[in-house]
């Protein structure tokens, strides 16, 4: 595969062959992200379980204390007094059935997250097949099935993230911009770490945290060393 000098300048900076302790590997991600605009961060978490059991799944959210330097853009599926405390919370976009249409047919999806009383999960459970593949369904773990649609809103847009395992048991979550320097995405990067730590199913057996890895947009991937966790 082909990559730019940029790229290939910025391997040079990384030793492979090294598991780099956190905050070693955070002041290398600004070093070797080289883009003209400004990348996020991400962290690569392959854990020790098995996501095609139930009851070794790890899910959940967490606030992070610098929030990620993203915007979001959050629905609310709400009637009545709850649409309109979700209006002034600041949701994006609030509706109830009528919203149905908009998305099956017309493929509308400019939002982030989706948020829904109790109530309306019905409602939304007829968009599964749409919003599931792109994790964007609302689930209590999450937070995002709630009647206090204003908390909810209010943790989003202050920098609520939800992990979840892929398919390779691997979590994938942004936390934060190269812009906010080494302290802030270390933080944000412990605080992630912590809440995975703690949703260690009881089932998982062996060595947990098998890898972790930091890497911005553009940039390449660097090992971190789990026991200095």
């Amino acid at each position: 595969m082909f990559r730019g000098k940029k790229y290939q300048d910025s391997v040079k900076l990384i030793d492979k062959t090294r598991l780099y302790d956190p905050a070693e590997a955070i002041d290398l991600v600004e070093k070797t992200a080289k883009a003209k605009f400004d990348e996020t961060v991400e962290a690569h978490i392959r854990l020790g379980v098995d996501s095609r059991h139930a009851d070794q799944q790890v899910r959940g959210a967490v606030v992070l204390p610098h929030g990620t330097g993203k915007t979001v853009r959050v629905l609310v599926f709400a009637k009545g007094e709850k649409a309109d405390e979700a209006e002034k919370a600041g949701a994006d976009f609030v509706g109830a059935e009528e919203l149905i249409p908009k998305i099956q047919n017309d493929n509308w999806l400019e939002f982030d997250v989706v948020v829904a009383t109790p109530d309306m999960m019905g409602v939304v459970g007829r968009l599964g097949r749409v919003l599931g593949p792109k994790g964007l369904m609302p689930s209590p773990k999450a937070g995002t099935v709630t009647n206090d649609v204003a908390k909810a809103i209010d943790e989003i847009k202050s920098g609520k993230i939800e992990y979840r395992l892929d398919k390779s048991n691997i979590i994938h979550c942004p936390i934060g911009k190269v812009s906010f320097g080494s302290q802030k995405l270390q933080d944000n990067f412990n605080t992630l770490l912590e809440a995975v730590i703690k949703a260690k199913p009881a089932a998982a057996k062996g060595q947990y945290l098998r890898s972790i890895s930091v890497s911005s947009t553009m940039g390449p991937g660097i090992k971190i060393n789990p026991a200095k966790v």
